[in-house]
C-alpha cells in the first residue's frame, strides 16, 4: 500500500510498515539515512548545551544583583528591607516618619487671591466681583492634604464671627492658610483679630481698609486656642480709593509622621467613621476631638404610641455640610428619632456633604440639578419627594426637613401627635413645626395649634395622596422660576385648605447663607424666633383645629374678646396691656382679600414676619403676647368682622415714603 505526498500530489511517500509505520522513502539509502539522523542528534546537543549556558548566565546575574542590593543596604543602615515582608513594613513606616516638607505660596491682592502647594495650585480666585474676604484653607499637618476651604467676607456684618467659629471647629495641629482678596476689613471686630494674634498674627490689628494679607500658621498642637506663624505679610493701601500692593508669601513647612498627627480612638464602628472623616474632613470641631470626641451615634428615647414610627423623612441639602452636621446632630437627637428613616438628598455631587451623611451612617443620595436658581431648588424637592416615597412604597406621609434647621427635642412628638388630623380633617394641607408669627414676643404656649391658610414649610408632614395625585403630576417644569412654596400657597394649588401650625415652633432657622438668605436677614428675620426645648410637650384640644371645631372656637374666644385702643399706636411698647390671660382684638383695614397694607405696617409695629402675608386664618392673624391672646381682623374682608363694636374706629396705616438714601 502507498501514501501520496500531499505537496507533489502522486509522488509515492513510501510503504506502510507493520502496524501502518511509514517506512523509509523509496530510493533512499540505507546509510546515507543514517547519516543524517546523526546530524539531528548532534544539533539537538548543541541547543542543549546553549540552554543551559543561558541558565548559568541568569543564574550569575542574579547572585550579583542581589549582592550589590545587599551592599547598599548595609552602607544606608536598611538591610532589614531584605529579610521578610514585616521589615519591609517597617522600612516603609520608618521612611514616612522621615521628615518632609511642604513649600507655600500664597498671593493676597485685589482681583485675585491664589495658593500653591509644591508648585501645585490648590486655590485660585480671579473671578472679578466675587470671591471678596478672607479665603481660609486648612492643610493636613501629616500629609499636606487640603481639608476644608472657606471664604468669609468680612466686609459685611456678622462674617468675622462665622470665621472665628470655623477656626475655633479646626483641630489642632492643622496648618491654616490667609489671603485676602479685595477687601477684608471693614466689619473684622476685635474677637476676630485677637484670634489671629493668637495664631501668630503680627499683623492682624493693622490690617486696614483694603489692605493685603497673607499668613500661613500652625494650630497649637495642644488643642488650646492659639498657634504659631510659619509666615506672614501685609501691606496697607495708601489712599481711601486705592488698594495696599499686593503680597506675596513662600513658607516652607515641615510635616509631622501620620502616627503624630492621628488620634488613638478606640477601635469601634463609630470611631472607624469617625476617622475617616476626621482624617481629610475639617471644621467640625468636638466631633474630631481626641480627647473628648462627641458622639455621632444617639440613642433618644421612644415616643409612646409612636404614629410616625413608619414616616421617612426626608432632608433637603445642597451644599452646605456644616448646616448639615448640625441638623443631623439636632435630629438625631430628638425623641423618637430612627435613623433607618432618614434620608439625606442632596442637590449636587459635593463630597462633603455625603462624608457628614456616612458620617453619622446614614442614607445619602445624590442627583444631577435641574434648572437654576428657584427652579433648581423647585426640582430638588420634586426629586427627593418622589424619590422618598419609591424608597418606602407603603408609606402614607413624609416628613420633609431642610437642612439649615434645628429640631426640637419634641419634634417628632409634635408629629406623632398630629398627623392623624391629616387623614381625619379633608381641609387639612399639612402640618408643619414652624409658625411664621412665632416670635420670642409673640409666641409663648407650645401646648397650642392654629390652622393657617399659608404653607410655612420649614419642617412639615406631607400625605402621598396629595403628592401623589395633586402635586407631582403639576409641579413646576425647570423654566419656571418660580419658589416651590409660593406655588403651593397658589389658590389653585392649594384648594381652600390650610396647615396646622404650633404656636411655639419646632424648628428653628439657623442658616445665614443661602440663594434667598444672608445674615441681614437671619438676624432680623429669624433670630428671635421662639423654640421649642421641652423634650416632651402634651398637645391641648388636638381636635379643636378640625375645621367646624376650630371656627366655633374662634367665636366663642371673639364673643369674650376685648377690643384694644385703636386710637393708640401700635408701635408703642405699652399697645397690649401688660395682662394676662385676655383675648385682645385690633380690628384694622382690610377691604380685599389682598390688601395687605394695614397689616404689614401692624406687623413691623410688632416686629415679626412684615415682607409679605402669611400666617393668616380668614384674613385674620394670631399669637400671644404679654400672656394675653391678641387677634388680628382685618375688616370688612374677614368674616370675623361681624364682632367690631360700632364704636371702634378700624385702624388704617399706609406705607410711609422712604426717602431715597445716596450711598
Amino acid at each position: 500500500m502507498l501514501l501520496l505526498d500531499q505537496r507533489a500530489p502522486g509522488r509515492p511517500l513510501g510503504p506502510l510498515g507493520p502496524l501502518g509505520v511509514l517506512g523509509p522513502p523509496l530510493g533512499l539509502p540505507l546509510g546515507q539515512l543514517g547519516r543524517r539522523r546523526a546530524l539531528v542528534k548532534v544539533f539537538q546537543a548543541l541547543l542543549v548545551l546553549v540552554l543551559l549556558f543561558t541558565i548559568g548566565i541568569n543564574i550569575m546575574f542574579i547572585l550579583d544583583t542581589s549582592r550589590r542590593l545587599q551592599e547598599e543596604a548595609l552602607r544606608t543602615g536598611d538591610s532589614s528591607e531584605l529579610v521578610s515582608g514585616e521589615a519591609r513594613h517597617n522600612s516603609l513606616r520608618l521612611q514616612e516618619s522621615q521628615a518632609k516638607s511642604l513649600v507655600i505660596d500664597v498671593v493676597s491682592s485685589q482681583t485675585r487671591v491664589a495658593v500653591s502647594v509644591d508648585g501645585a495650585t490648590i486655590l485660585e480666585d480671579a473671578e472679578p466681583h466675587k470671591g471678596r474676604g478672607v479665603h481660609v484653607v486648612v492643610l493636613h499637618q501629616a500629609s499636606g492634604s487640603v481639608m476644608a476651604a472657606r471664604v468669609f467676607d468680612t466686609y459685611s456684618p456678622h462674617e468675622d464671627d462665622a470665621m472665628v467659629l470655623f477656626l475655633n471647629m479646626v483641630s489642632a495641629g492643622r496648618i491654616i492658610i490667609f489671603a485676602i482678596k479685595d477687601e477684608g476689613s471693614f466689619q473684622m471686630k476685635s474677637p476676630a483679630r485677637d484670634l489671629l494674634r493668637r495664631l501668630g498674627s503680627a499683623h492682624a490689628p493693622a490690617i486696614g481698609w483694603r489692605g493685603m494679607w497673607a499668613m500661613v500658621s500652625q494650630k497649637a498642637s495642644d488643642g488650646g486656642p492659639g498657634g504659631r506663624v510659619l509666615g506672614e505679610g501685609q501691606s496697607s493701601s495708601k489712599e481711601f480709593n486705592t488698594w495696599g500692593a499686593p503680597v506675596t508669601l513662600q513658607v516652607e513647612v515641615p510635616l509631622l509622621s501620620v502616627e503624630e498627627s492621628e488620634c488613638s480612638w478606640p477601635e469601634t464602628e463609630e470611631n472607624r467613621r469617625r476617622k475617616e472623616f476626621c482624617n481629610h474632613i475639617e471644621g467640625y470641631g468636638s466631633v474630631c476631638s481626641c480627647q473628648d470626641p462627641a458622639p455621632i451615634m444617639f440613642s433618644p428615647e421612644p415616643i409612646p404610641n409612636n404614629q410616625v414610627k413608619n414616616v421617612p423623612v426626608a432632608i433637603i441639602a445642597s451644599n452646605r455640610p456644616h448646616y448639615l452636621y448640625r441638623m443631623l446632630r439636632s435630629l438625631l437627637s430628638a425623641r423618637g428619632a430612627q435613623p433607618e428613616m432618614i434620608t439625606v438628598f442632596i442637590d449636587g455631587y459635593f463630597s462633603e456633604p455625603m462624608e457628614v451623611t456616612q458620617l453619622f451612617g446614614l442614607r445619602g443620595v445624590q442627583h444631577t440639578p435641574i434648572g437654576t436658581k428657584n427652579a433648581r431648588i423647585s426640582q430638588h424637592y420634586k426629586a427627593a419627594l418622589t424619590a422618598t416615597f419609591n424608597l418606602f412604597p407603603s408609606a402614607q406621609h413624609v416628613i420633609i426637613v431642610e437642612e439649615d434647621l434645628d429640631v426640637s427635642p419634641d419634634f417628632f412628638s409634635y408629629f406623632s401627635q398630629t398627623v392623624h388630623l391629616l387623614d381625619e380633617d379633608p381641609s387639612l394641607y399639612c402640618i408643619s413645626a414652624w409658625n411664621d408669627q412665632g416670635y420670642e414676643h409673640t409666641s409663648d404656649d407650645p401646648s397650642r395649634l392654629y390652622r393657617i391658610e399659608t404653607m410655612p414649610g420649614l419642617g412639615w408632614i406631607l400625605k402621598r395622596s396629595i403628592y401623589k395625585e395633586e402635586l407631582e403630576p403639576n409641579w413646576p417644569t425647570p423654566e419656571k422660576m418660580w419658589d416651590w412654596d409660593m406655588w403651593m400657597r397658589m389658590p389653585e394649588v392649594r384648594k381652600g385648605r390650610e396647615c396646622v401650625v404650633p404656636d411655639v415652633s419646632r424648628t428653628y432657622h439657623f442658616g445665614s447663607s443661602g440663594l434667598n438668605m444672608n445674615s441681614y436677614f437671619q438676624e432680623v428675620y429669624f433670630k428671635q424666633h421662639s423654640f421649642n426645648t421641652q423634650s416632651y410637650v402634651q398637645l391641648i384640644n388636638i381636635d379643636s383645629v378640625k375645621k367646624l371645631k376650630y371656627e366655633r372656637q374662634i367665636w366663642r374666644d371673639l364673643k369674650h374678646s376685648i377690643p384694644l385702643d385703636h386710637s393708640k399706636n401700635p408701635c408703642d411698647e405699652d399697645f397690649v396691656p401688660d395682662k394676662k390671660g385676655e383675648v385682645y382684638v385690633l380690628y384694622i383695614k382690610m377691604e380685599s382679600p389682598k390688601d395687605f397694607v394695614t397689616w404689614l405696617q401692624v406687623a413691623k409695629c410688632f416686629r415679626i414676619w412684615d415682607l409679605d402675608a402669611r400666617g393668616y386664618h380668614n384674613s385674620m392673624w394670631r399669637m400671644r403676647m404679654k400672656g394675653s391672646d391678641v387677634m388680628v381682623i382685618g375688616v370688612p374682608n374677614s368674616e370675623y368682622s361681624r364682632f367690631k363694636p360700632v364704636n371702634v374706629t378700624l385702624l388704617s396705616l399706609e406705607t410711609p415714603k422712604e426717602k431715597l438714601k445716596v450711598r
